[in-house]
């Protein structure tokens, strides 16, 4: 997927792998609708996000209104704001999801592709322009939301957009990753860079 071009994002960090503590923690911050779990699944965001990595922004993955009214918060957006407080870098509601969409899980890769195609939209395309993108979020699974997004702000201008999760859910049988120090890192190889 990286070589033909498909990602639009330039790197990945995740802290862990997508199972068993981590996915329950997640999911009682998600669903469970604990929000001061922000705190630890931050700091874990923290630890994975290189410290050489130039960074002027970082911006979550919207959520459609009605999920956020639902859910009573973004995850996404808690999680930038933990990282932002440690590091000054600071936080921008750039994105925009146009349309809402259906729940990722349980669909196929291509349907996840197809689901959130067009679904996000850089509405402040001026805070973006020429500028290095950290996108949170707190799960990567197959990477189709943060694709969309990463389209989204490279449209606007975005020099470079990094994903930054806090787990990555790998379904792929025969994954291209580089493990460091226990984090998950994934370089973007594509050849037309």
């Amino acid at each position: 997927m990286c070589r033909s071009g498909l990602r639009a994002f330039d790197a990945a960090y995740s802290f862990g792998a997508y199972g068993g503590t981590m996915r329950e923690l997640i999911h009682l911050f998600k669903y469970g609708k604990v929000a001061p779990l922000s705190g630890v699944l931050g700091a874990y965001l923290l630890r994975c996000l290189p410290r050489d990595e130039a960074v002027d922004l970082l911006t979550p993955v919207p959520l459609h209104w009605r999920r956020r009214w639902d859910r009573g918060f973004n995850q996404s957006e808690l999680l930038a704001r933990v990282v932002s407080r440690s590091t000054g870098i600071p936080v921008r509601g750039v994105l925009r999801r146009e349309r809402a969409t259906a729940v990722q899980a349980g669909l196929s890769h291509t349907e996840r592709r197809r689901n959130v195609a067009r679904a996000f939209r850089c509405h402040r395309p001026h805070e973006v322009r020429g500028k290095r993108v950290v996108l949170v979020d707190d799960v990567m699974t197959t990477g189709s939301t943060a694709t969309a997004c990463a389209r989204a702000l490279k449209a606007a201008g975005a020099a470079r957009v990094v994903l930054l999760t806090v787990a990555r859910a790998d379904r792929r049988p025969a994954a291209r990753h580089v493990v460091r120090d226990d984090l998950w890192v994934e370089e973007n190889a594509r050849d037309d860079q």
